[in-house]
């Protein structure tokens, strides 16, 4: 019979995806670790996991056993975290993924949730938006901030709007203040995030609809690698305002409004639908109204 401990086990083999590595973490030994799963294996009557010289991932009944592994000792965290919280010590784990342009946003978050909940570890991994959509779904995560507009019908509140501004270095920037149009900002040398990242997908849609093609010189999957670029004073780029105002506060850049067209896009949190409530989600939501 297949125990709690087995399911940890599975898991932990899908985060380090290394038998040795996995077994460590789960403190027992490499070869007693390969007999449990293949124990679990054997009671499922099947193969969970494709093996060669290495671990070479799960086979497609192993990603079932897996996304329900992830479930049920999800489903045994609330249960513990609801004990715990009767007696106002919320503890546990809770993983937010988030899309890069609401970072800031979740640093905030978390800082209210810490601030609550001081026993509460919180785990804020940036991701793309199919990667947040999928971990969702197979509960590697607990939570996700995405655009509105992707998330999962039914699945997400509103939380804000994010609007876009053009940094550049002084000597590229059109002017130091007031605001710049897209058409200007099509113009300059851009360092944009890569096109499978949702931000740059939305970026290109508007360059579209004003029948402009960028100039993009360089591209990167995180803002840190594009404000480098644009440190050196090689690049210009287009990010949201909550983004611009956190990373890009030199003196030496210039930051304008982006305007004609004036673009915004609704921000949401993503959450599966569960029944009870995970405590840790109910403490995400009254943090999330604390940052707003």
């Amino acid at each position: 019979m297949t125990e709690i401990r087995d399911l940890k086990m599975l898991v932990a083999l899908s985060q380090y995806r290394h038998f040795s590595r996995s077994a460590d973490a789960c403190g027992i030994s490499q070869p007693a670790f390969s007999a449990r799963i293949r124990k679990m294996e054997d009671g499922f009557s099947i193969p969970l996991v494709r093996r060669g010289n290495q671990f070479m991932g799960f086979t497609r009944e192993g990603e079932v056993v897996l996304k329900w592994a992830r479930k049920l000792l999800a489903d045994m965290d609330g249960m513990n975290q609801e004990i715990a919280s009767l007696s106002d010590n919320l503890g546990g784990r809770l993983v937010i993924g988030v899309i890069p342009t609401t970072l800031p946003f979740a640093a905030r978050v978390s800082a209210n949730l810490r601030r609550l909940h001081p026993n509460l570890m919180v785990e804020i991994l940036s991701l793309s938006t199919g990667q947040i959509k999928a971990q969702l779904n197979d509960y590697s995560i607990d939570a996700g901030m995405i655009y509105f507009r992707d998330a999962e019908p039914g699945m997400a509140e509103r939380l804000y709007d994010e609007s876009y501004v053009l940094i550049a270095p002084g000597e590229l920037a059109p002017r130091s203040s007031g605001t710049a149009t897209w058409s200007e900002a099509a113009a300059l040398p851009l360092c944009l995030l890569t096109r499978d990242m949702r931000n740059r997908q939305l970026v290109d849609d508007i360059f579209a609809r004003i029948e402009r093609v960028p100039q993009v010189v360089m591209e990167a999957n995180a803002f840190t690698a594009t404000l480098a670029q644009v440190a050196s004073g090689s690049a210009a780029t287009i990010a949201p305002l909550s983004v611009a105002e956190t990373f890009f506060t030199s003196d030496a850049l210039v930051r304008l409004p982006l305007v004609e067209p004036e673009v915004t896009h609704a921000i949401g949190l993503s959450v599966k639908d569960q029944d009870p409530i995970l405590p840790v989600i109910g403490a995400l939501r009254v943090a999330v109204r604390a940052s707003l």
